[in-house]
């Protein structure tokens, strides 16, 4: 089983990326995970947001395995809480699933994104920033990989 969290563009505050860095070594204890960082476009400033979220799109898609079940972190998405989302996790370990989680760019997905996409999932009605939505994401992963192994860290 494998999880991968891809992502657009870096995290560029240290403090972030130290505790994103600290979640991602927690979850090794439990499943293959990795953080794949997709890089930023150029000339950005040069294109629509639709060319944006073309250009991205593409990226995205290159990088999702054709047998992955590709999550996309998206405000219309279904919000669990933690425990459901753990039972959800579970559910494809038990299918043998890999995992492909994406947040995009600041302008969402392009049209070819949503038609591969799975599922999708919100974190929140709120908006957060890019970099904030990687933390929290990353941390429901490491609780909910918690719950299922029925460690103390979460407390209901």
């Amino acid at each position: 089983m494998k999880i991968i969290l891809l992502v657009v563009g870096k995290t560029t505050q240290p403090q972030l990326a130290d505790l994103i860095d600290d979640y991602a070594k927690r979850l090794q204890h439990y499943v293959g995970f990795e953080l794949k960082t997709i890089p930023e476009l150029k000339n950005a400033k040069n294109m629509s947001q639709e060319q944006q979220k073309v250009k991205e799109g593409q990226l995205i898609l290159q990088n999702v395995a054709a047998d992955h079940f590709m999550v996309l972190l998206d405000e219309r998405g279904k919000q669990y809480r933690s425990v459901d989302f753990a039972q959800r996790l579970q559910q494809h370990f038990n299918n043998g699933r890999n995992l492909t989680f994406v947040v995009g760019g600041p302008y969402g997905f392009s049209k070819e994104v949503y038609e591969r996409a799975n599922d999708l999932l919100s974190l929140s009605t709120m908006t957060f920033s890019h970099q904030m939505v990687r933390l929290f994401f990353i941390e429901q992963l490491y609780r909910a990989m918690t719950i299922i192994n029925s460690e103390p860290y979460h407390h209901e």
